[in-house]
């Protein structure tokens, strides 16, 4: 495991990614290895030294229970102890990169969400196709307005001040 380059663009690759972490930590904290498993004792996770040494080296595993332990220990978050160590120097790309992956996990729900909504919709329109048009129509111009609004948001207004509604020039 210690001999192997890990995989590049992996962002979890497990016990390597930690086992590399840990030494990092301890020696960025000018930490032995005595030091580091007398403060994962303190904080109840039992651990001598000598494996301390053994998982920094990939001559033995860590568990569960340990890995939470040394992030406790280090003050970090469980999911950037297990980041690839290139980018655990940098902090802030980890926490950028978990806001990416909770933005895409937001909109996965919001898309999930709207067809649900659309299909209860459909459903309900089925049964009373004497307003289907009428709320085709609603849908549509409430999606309309409110993607406007986002495209202003992302893009701001059109290009030479276009900020007169066409319908006003017919």
């Amino acid at each position: 495991m210690a001999d192997e380059d890990p995989p590049q663009g992996v962002l979890l690759s497990g016990e390597g990614n930690v086992a590399v972490r840990i030494k990092l930590e301890r020696e960025a904290r000018g930490w032995s290895t005595n030091a580091l498993s007398d403060r994962m004792n303190e904080a109840g996770f039992e651990m001598n030294p000598s494996a301390v040494w053994r998982i920094e080296n990939g001559k033995r595993r860590i568990n569960l229970d340990e890995t939470i332990g040394f992030a406790e220990v280090f003050g970090l978050d469980l999911r950037n102890l297990v980041g690839p160590p290139q980018l655990a120097a940098e902090a802030r790309a980890m926490e950028l990169i978990d806001e990416i992956v909770d933005a895409f996990r937001a909109t996965q729900r919001a898309n999930m969400a709207f067809t649900e909504a659309r299909d209860a919709l459909d459903a309900y329109l089925a049964e009373h196709p004497d307003v289907r048009e009428e709320a085709d129509v609603m849908v549509s111009n409430a999606i309309a307005e409110e993607a406007s609004k986002t495209m202003l948001k992302m893009h701001g207004p059109p290009a030479g001040g276009g900020d007169t509604d066409p319908a006003d020039e017919a």
